[in-house]
């Protein structure tokens, strides 16, 4: 009986634990204006993990039948399940460095400032298709991405801009501003290529490179490979978690 005290006692303390950190992360991302709404996942995910510490201390859990427990328990193994097997398909593309020679650049965008400049996920997509674009000079480059509602030009504009200032010839650089998502980018963006069956490396920041890629992939750009550009480590979590969601959207709505 005790040994089950203490194991229940030590899940709660866990599970409060988990609570309090997934909450305090959500607020650190919220305040470092991480871009997206998507730090109130945070603060769902800590509400749960605290409502669990809540019922296991409270004897709550204990008291519930079979059935509930193995239903529980079943829902939290298949969350730990998809964060485990999704993040490691972003890690397998993490150093992503693409092949020498590719006919085209696809520069996934990102958010753009109100003062027109690119955000830091941005801007290293853009340092990454540079230093690339830099080292294979018959390599064109599509940027991709329609202007936002909180964004005061379209980010195809933006990536242009911010490329042609580090140095890469204007006429080397193909603009589409119609798209507002991975799946857009992709389709649009292979429309301005001269054929599907082209080499083109699909730039974006390292835990979006494996669907990225994959999208581009079941759009018929067979030739597709990933360029990961560094990003934030702070922000990996929440970006990693956000992109799990996409991976699986992704997956059951036919786009990987």
């Amino acid at each position: 009986m005790c040994g089950k005290r203490g194991r229940g006692a030590m899940a709660s303390i866990v599970f409060a634990v988990l609570g309090c950190a997934s909450i305090a992360y959500g607020v650190a991302v919220m305040s470092l204006h991480s871009g997206t709404p998507f730090f109130a996942v945070w603060y769902a995910l800590g509400a749960v993990f605290l409502l669990i510490a809540w019922a296991v201390h409270a004897g709550a859990w204990s008291s519930l039948p079979i059935a509930g427990k193995g239903i529980g328990v079943a829902m939290l193994a298949g969350a730990c399940a998809i964060v485990a097997v999704t993040g490691g398909l972003m890690l397998s593309q993490f150093n992503a460095q693409g092949k020498p020679g590719l006919d085209y650049l696809i520069v996934l965008g990102a958010q753009v400032h109100g003062d027109h400049t690119p955000s830091s996920v941005l801007q290293y997509r853009l340092d990454a298709a540079a230093a690339y674009l830099d080292e294979n000079p018959d390599t064109l480059c599509i940027v991709t991405g329609a202007q936002g509602p909180n964004e005061p030009i379209a980010e195809a504009d933006c990536m242009a801009a911010y490329l042609e200032q580090h140095g890469v010839d204007p006429t080397r650089i193909i603009r589409e501003d119609r798209a507002t998502n991975t799946v857009q980018n992709i389709a649009y963006s292979r429309e301005l290529m001269s054929s599907p069956a082209a080499s083109v490396g699909i730039v974006t920041n390292d835990f979006h490179v494996y669907r990225a890629v994959k999208i581009a992939q079941k759009a018929g750009l067979g030739n597709a490979c990933g360029i990961a550009a560094y990003s934030t480590p702070f922000f990996l979590p929440n970006n990693m978690l956000r992109e799990a969601m996409g991976i699986v959207k992704d997956a059951l709505t036919g786009n990987l």
